[in-house]
């Protein structure tokens, strides 16, 4: 094996926590790019695992132009209705008919098989959501060129290469208003909701810290069927609000002011009342793609790929894998050695070179006052190295749902 073409240097610029402004946000599962997300990456290891089943190995796919289309809502205090049903379309691309071989031919249902792995996904994530009613889910999966079937290969042993010339970029560790943000709406979304129903899955977090104080702007769906009127509204809101606040204190010392559903205006009777708990109902279409990234944030301070990561085939789509093993790498790295403030991975492919052999993998580091990057280099080096030599790991955790995407 050739030897691989890792460099660490020292970062331009200081650690994203000393910047005078950071803004970060979080799209909720709720939200509709969120939507999309979820469902092509459901449908995605769906099909994967249903590949592995019936031939032995992963063919080629992709499902990561997923497109929702909203639809029309009356949500009314103790409940509405939806009007016009949400229209989700899972588009993509999938190998449907395989001769492996010993000359057998096999027809794999893919359609079926993503519609139902869409399905699956809506209702386990969107409970306010009447899959009879309320939404419309459509599958068009065309078969792949020949040439994007090939380029998987058919020995199993060798490292598959890469099927496109692209980068995948991660950082670690995260701020304070990184985590915050990020474990502001999993709590929403997670233990709060569990006692708190009137709390739809659409909820959306940004973040602002300016110097040492930060804001956080929450906007959280209320599902209208648990919520009477609109005192109980105001409650609702009101909760969410002391319930962030109070979590903040676990994860920063910095003063935390905390914005629910700004919009709203009481006077007028305009709220933030859904029937389904996400504002696809009404008008707020969404795409793969749009929204977090693969670490779930959208951080402007940071660097990032545009890539789409949810959806894409976990075999040899670099827009994948390079995101997912990027964060991954950085995430290694602080967690083992010591010194480092602030570190950003950036892996580079070369389309047709294996996927473990980047054409570049370019590390970043902000280290500490009395650390520099030759006293850390060849520590990084090794991990960065023995990552790389075990990145198609990356492509059986996705299929088990491991790995978050967005």
């Amino acid at each position: 094996m050739t030897e691989r073409n890792i460099r660490v240097q020292p970062i331009e610029r200081g650690a994203v926590e000393d910047e005078t402004v950071e803004i970060v946000e979080r799209k909720g599962v709720g939200h509709p790019d969120s939507i999309c997300d979820g469902v092509a990456e459901h449908v995605s290891e769906a099909l994967a695992q249903a590949y592995l089943d019936r031939v032995g190995k992963v063919l080629h796919y992709n499902t990561d132009e997923t497109q929702l289309v909203a639809g029309t809502a009356a949500p009314a205090f103790g409940g509405g209705e939806v009007v016009e049903p949400v229209y989700l379309l899972v588009v993509g691309r999938a190998t449907k008919h395989y001769v492996d071989e010993a000359g057998d031919e096999h027809h794999i249902p893919v359609d079926a098989i993503a519609l139902e792995a869409a399905r699956d996904y809506l209702r386990e994530t969107l409970p306010a959501l009447d899959l009879e009613t309320d939404v419309v889910v459509d599958v068009r999966l065309g078969e792949g060129s020949g040439d994007l079937q090939e380029v998987f290969g058919e020995d199993e042993q060798h490292v598959p290469e890469a099927n496109d010339t692209s980068f995948g970029v991660g950082h670690a560790p995260l701020t304070e208003t990184e985590e915050l943000v990020l474990e502001t709406e999993r709590h929403l979304n997670g233990p709060y909701h569990d006692d708190n129903p009137a709390i739809g899955q659409d909820v959306k977090v940004m973040g602002k810290r300016e110097g040492d104080h930060i804001d956080l702007t929450v906007a959280v769906a209320l599902v209208d069927r648990h919520v009477p009127d609109l005192d109980a509204y105001e409650a609702e809101v009101e909760g969410v609000r002391e319930t962030v606040a109070s979590l903040a204190a676990d994860y920063t010392d910095r003063d935390v002011t905390v914005h629910v559903n700004t919009a709203d205006d009481y006077e007028e009777g305009s709220v933030y009342l859904t029937v389904t708990g996400t504002s696809a109902e009404q008008g707020d279409d969404g795409s793969v793609g749009r929204g977090n990234r693969a670490n779930g944030l959208i951080t402007p301070n940071r660097s990032m790929s545009m890539e789409a990561t949810s959806g894409k085939n976990p075999v040899n789509h670099i827009g994948k894998i390079y995101n997912l093993l990027s964060t991954q790498i950085a995430e290694s790295v602080v967690a083992d050695v010591e010194g480092i403030r602030d570190l950003r991975v950036r892996l580079l492919s070369q389309i047709g070179r294996p996927i473990d052999q980047p054409h570049v993998a370019d590390v970043h580091v902000v280290t500490d006052d009395d650390v520099t990057v030759d006293d850390i280099e060849a520590d990084v080096r090794e991990i960065v190295d023995a990552e790389l030599a075990d990145v198609t790991s990356i492509t059986q955790r996705v299929i088990d749902g491991e790995l978050g995407t967005f």
